[in-house]
């Protein structure tokens, strides 16, 4: 029981570390491009939208570590940033969320958690294939994860609530300027990592 709550820790602090690490730029990137467009007081929407992201990547995780589904981590690596790429275009073609729209980006959410799960695959795939609670193991990796994605959209809506409704700065331009600075990041990487 001990040696099975240890491993339980030990995953849950890796999915933490993992999203809080300066490698993980670009899920953190794509965690700010996918909440630009909104505000404190619409965290059910961006809750919304940070769980049909975290489906699809919790799904290739899952699928990738048991070795049902393999991709080329070269274009894994490429279609993540460039992901970020896609979803900072759309941002900044409508800089409000759009009602009518809402569904696309759900989708498009659980799509591009498609591809990030890829990428947190081939770091875990060897680590968990050979233990044998691969499940509960899993589970705890992806709790870390999920836990310090809500940590940085929960600092992220608090700057956007300090920036826009304290310092008066217009919301439309916070959300060009997440937008914006997600987008040359994520361009640059984007190319950086061309197959």
């Amino acid at each position: 029981m001990f040696v099975a709550m240890n491993s339980f820790a030990f995953y849950f602090q890796f999915g933490w570390e993992h999203i809080m690490s300066v490698g993980a730029l670009d899920h953190q990137l794509f965690l700010t491009a996918l909440m630009a467009l909104y505000l404190w007081d619409q965290w059910k929407k961006i809750l919304i939208l940070v769980t049909a992201f975290t489906l699809g990547h919790s799904l290739t995780l899952a699928l990738s570590v048991l070795d049902w589904v393999r991709v080329d981590s070269a274009w894994v690596e490429f279609l993540i940033p460039l992901s970020i790429v896609l979803t900072c275009l759309l941002n900044l073609r409508r800089l409000t969320p759009d009602q009518s729209q809402r569904t696309l980006q759900y989708v498009l959410a659980a799509f591009f958690g498609l591809i990030h799960g890829l990428g947190f695959a081939n770091n875990l795939r060897f680590m968990l294939v050979a233990d044998e609670r691969l499940e509960t193991n899993l589970l705890a990796f992806n709790l870390g994860l999920e836990l310090g994605q809500i940590a940085i959209v929960a600092l992220l809506l608090a700057l956007g609530y300090w920036i826009v409704g304290r310092l008066g700065v217009a919301r439309r331009d916070w959300s060009l300027f997440l937008s914006a600075a997600s987008f040359s990041l994520a361009l640059y990487i984007t190319l950086q990592r061309i197959p």
